[in-house]
């Protein structure tokens, strides 16, 4: 097989991959706390391979997808006057208790349950810093900026707030939750917590749209690079066989 043919094949297999990878996050561009995953590629053959006819360095420059990684920029905060409502602004996750560990979120879209406990709109009980679930007697119910949870003016616990050292830290599941990748830890973070405010998406519809646009445009430029050597292999094949 030939390095050309070999790159626009892994080429095109990246860009549905990453279709998939765009499609996700334009379709979660109004979802709260969600954070977009950006692709990242690399050359699909190395070293002297990779050189020969300008097709073939255009190819192998779109490269294969390496991965992905989160996008953990800000996004924007919209107040809903709901004080079980509450959003980071800064870096910094909640922690909440599902039936798979501890996960991470930055939707803060919270209630309070029948039996007094602070819960998630998905029922996944809210941690605080000792990672235990949150519970709250009856009476106002007042979050500081530093994440202090109050009752009727009474302290009644802290928040748990975490970060992680780096974005591949971080595995998504579903559209707001995320686990720790491997071994990563987490450590304790100081975002501002806004109470009676939610935090939206950080995917903008506009770059959304065309991202997708372009994964599907390069996924056409690797379709016709393959059918172009795909065509080149028959005309050798005919050329070679005939004389064997």
């Amino acid at each position: 097989m030939s390095s050309g043919f070999y790159a626009a094949y892994s080429g095109l297999l990246a860009r549905t991959e990453a279709l998939d990878a765009a499609a996700s996050n334009l379709s979660n561009a109004s979802t709260r706390g969600f954070r977009a995953e950006r692709e990242f590629f690399r050359g699909a053959v190395m070293g002297p391979d990779a050189l020969g006819s300008q097709l073939n360095r255009t190819v192998n420059d779109f490269g294969i997808l390496a991965g992905n990684v989160l996008n953990l920029s800000q996004g924007a905060l919209a107040p809903t006057g709901n004080p079980f409502d509450l959003a980071l602004q800064g870096q910094g996750f909640f922690a909440v208790q599902t039936e798979n560990g501890i996960r991470y979120t930055r939707s803060g879209q919270f209630q309070r349950s029948s039996a007094g406990v602070l819960m998630t709109a998905d029922g996944h009980p809210v941690l605080n810093v000792k990672n235990q679930p949150i519970t709250l007697p009856v009476g106002e119910f007042v979050v500081s900026s530093d994440g202090e949870v109050s009752v009727d003016g009474a302290v009644v616990t802290t928040l748990g707030l975490w970060n992680f050292a780096a974005p591949e830290d971080l595995n998504p599941e579903g559209t707001s939750l995320y686990a720790p990748a491997g071994k990563a830890k987490p450590v304790a973070a100081k975002p501002e917590v806004r109470q009676g405010a939610l935090e939206g998406s950080n995917q903008d519809v506009i770059e959304g749209t065309l991202q997708l646009i372009l994964v599907q445009r390069q996924a056409e430029m690797m379709q016709k690079a393959l059918t172009v050597f795909d065509g080149n292999l028959d005309k050798t094949a005919s050329e070679v066989l005939p004389k064997v």
